[in-house]
């Protein structure tokens, strides 16, 4: 299907990536403007687990299964909850059946460039604002210039995205949650005591309204995030110094106190790279009236707390989702109006089950997670361990 219609997609995500692939296969060209210099400007983080219901749906849209198979780790979906002092209180084991296969953030996002046009991606391209024109299109605007200008233009560009503010006053929140990102090396070789508590997936520990969770992923690569209760100018107070990779282990320890020296070997082993980051929420049912020529997709729309998994699941479906109603509809107002309609209450149902998951950093952590262990596994018809 070809159009005479110019579509700009602000960010190079799994998101606006998956949007452009499926509009590509489609016939239909966009121009994706990202921030990066270059594909490995920046590492793009742990583990994904996509689900079959939206993340899995978009890949078979964009034509991208069976590369994606190639790819995937369908064993390494196994859990384990621990208490803080080194009591295993449940485990599921890794089912290669199962509906959520994990894969490396970098490699989803290669195997999405790759797909596409090299002409498709404007690299090292820093939005400053979108511009309404008087004949209803829209100026992509960088520091130096216009970008572009669109007939439609799709801010898939996180979570405080530039596109935003065309259609909603909207700003994310903290949540109160802190988490801090470790990571640990070659860690069967070089770790086996720590590697030993990590199944073909992730280990949860909570506890004293604190959380750790350590998930594999390729290459015995380990990601870690601590979690604790904290005002958001913590960093201020000058608790963790960034600055000596040592000296901020030994703090972050010193917050742990009373949990089992088991469990503090993730912060022991971990590299010298230590990452805080604030998790933040735009408000559950978070919508807009819609606006001809610009819409939203992924956490530009609904960013949400991580504990569900369902971001780069619900970004990827959100890009699905409005690419065939691109493709299968000339009038783009009333299809991206039809879009945006699902979109929030869907949205609006998985946000309100990652804000319950704060829960994970409260006194009752370990009952709920051990409830939430439980619910899985009944669904799951597994048997206890």
């Amino acid at each position: 299907m070809q159009t005479g219609k110019r579509i700009g997609i602000v960010g190079g995500g799994p998101g606006g990536l998956t949007l452009a692939r499926i509009l590509a296969t489609r016939g239909i060209g966009s121009t994706v403007f990202e921030l990066d210099e270059h594909r490995l400007s920046r590492p793009q983080g742990g583990s994904l687990d996509l689900h079959e219901d939206s993340a899995l749906v978009a890949l078979r849209h964009a034509g991208l299964e069976d590369g994606f198979k190639v790819l995937a780790r369908y064993d390494d979906q196994g859990d384990a909850l621990y208490d803080h002092l080194g009591a295993l209180r449940f485990q599921l084991g890794g089912d290669p059946s199962g509906g959520r296969p994990e894969i490396d953030r970098e490699q989803l996002r290669t195997l999405l460039l790759d797909s596409l046009p090299p002409e498709t991606i404007r690299w090292g391209s820093k939005v400053r604002a979108v511009e309404p024109l008087s004949d209803g299109r829209y100026r992509v605007a960088g520091e130096h210039g216009s970008l572009g200008e669109f007939d439609l233009v799709v801010g898939a560009d996180g979570a405080w995205s530039k596109v935003r503010p065309l259609v909603s006053s909207e700003e994310p929140r903290y949540t109160g949650v802190m988490f801090v990102e470790l990571s640990i090396d070659d860690v069967d070789a070089r770790h086996p005591d720590v590697a030993a508590l990590i199944p073909r997936g992730k280990v949860s520990v909570v506890g004293d309204c604190l959380g750790l969770i350590a998930q594999r992923s390729s290459n015995a690569h380990v990601r870690v995030y601590l979690m604790f209760r904290v005002a958001e100018d913590w960093l201020r107070h000058g608790e963790v110094d960034l600055s000596s990779p040592e000296r901020a282990r030994a703090a972050l320890k010193a917050r742990f106190t009373g949990w089992a020296p088991s469990l503090l070997r993730f912060i022991d082993v971990s590299n010298d790279t230590i990452v805080p980051r604030p998790i933040i929420a735009l408000p559950v049912g978070h919508r807009w009236t819609h606006r001809p020529g610009v819409t939203l997709l992924g956490d530009a729309a609904h960013v949400m707390p991580p504990f569900s998994g369902e971001g780069v699941n619900m970004a990827m479906l959100d890009a699905a989702e409005l690419a065939l109603g691109l493709s299968e509809d000339s009038d783009w107002i009333r299809t991206v109006a039809a879009y945006e309609a699902r979109m929030f209450t869907r949205a609006a149902e998985a946000a309100a089950g990652a804000m319950e998951g704060l829960d994970f950093v409260s006194e009752h952590a370990l009952a709920h997670t051990l409830e939430h262990f439980e619910a899985i596994q009944r669904m799951a018809g597994a048997p206890h361990p």
